[in-house]
């Protein structure tokens, strides 16, 4: 039974007894008086003065702190360039923030989250021009690795790297060519393969609208 069906089944179940009780418990006979507890206000006002089990004398919600968006670590969305996200992190006052540029991906029918796309610059004189981080659920088969092509062009292989409770890693480089592709393509497509059907392919799309403004910020806010 789902978590949905729990719920309303409780909600019937407390209904009814309640209508139950009700029909059960006869209205007072008029004149009498009412014994203590059965009036309302009684029930319904808590008493200021009474002890609590749980160190709250009222029972009054006593509040969740809240964490400070501006706190070193916290990550936030700076800007969006088409559908990339420029993502910073804070850091401590007199530092610059890091940022990448990010997006979600979802299935063929745009309705669930399936893996995530990172990319940022990486300092120039190096074999790889630029770094992305791609995360897919934990059900990926990991020995088919993962693929990757621009707009149906050269397809490349690349391992994963390591797994989370939050999903399976695959560290990857793209070199100036890598990303001159990106710039001028329409889309990306990354093949991965689930471990429950490993003879199918699970094709998730990365749109590259607004990719090349993208990694322009990402280079200029990293040189900050």
């Amino acid at each position: 039974m789902s978590n949905v069906l729990k719920t309303l089944t409780t909600a019937v179940l407390i209904a009814f007894g309640t209508a139950a009780l009700a029909q059960q418990t006869p209205p007072p006979a008029p004149g009498a008086v009412p014994l203590a507890g059965d009036s309302d206000s009684d029930s319904d006002t808590p008493d200021p003065q009474a002890p609590s089990t749980n160190g709250n004398p009222t029972g009054l919600n006593m509040g969740q702190p809240v964490a400070d968006p501006n706190a070193p670590g916290t990550v936030y969305v700076r800007d969006t360039f088409g559908d990339w996200e420029l993502r910073c992190t804070k850091v401590p006052e007199g530092q610059h923030e890091p940022c990448l540029m990010y997006q979600l991906l979802r299935d063929t029918k745009n309705n669930v989250a399936v893996s995530e796309f990172t990319m940022f610059n990486l300092p120039e004189g190096q074999q790889a021009t630029a770094g992305a981080t791609i995360v897919t659920p934990l059900e990926t088969l990991l020995t088919k690795q993962l693929t990757l092509a621009v707009d149906g062009g050269p397809t490349k292989r690349y391992p994963f790297t390591w797994c989370s409770s939050i999903g399976c890693y695959a560290r990857i480089g793209f070199s100036d060519a890598d990303l001159a592709s990106f710039k001028r393509g329409a889309k990306a497509t990354i093949t991965i393969v689930p471990v429950q059907a490993p003879t199918q392919q699970v094709t998730l799309e990365v749109s590259l609208k607004g990719f090349t403004k993208a990694y322009e910020a990402v280079v200029a806010a990293n040189k900050k």
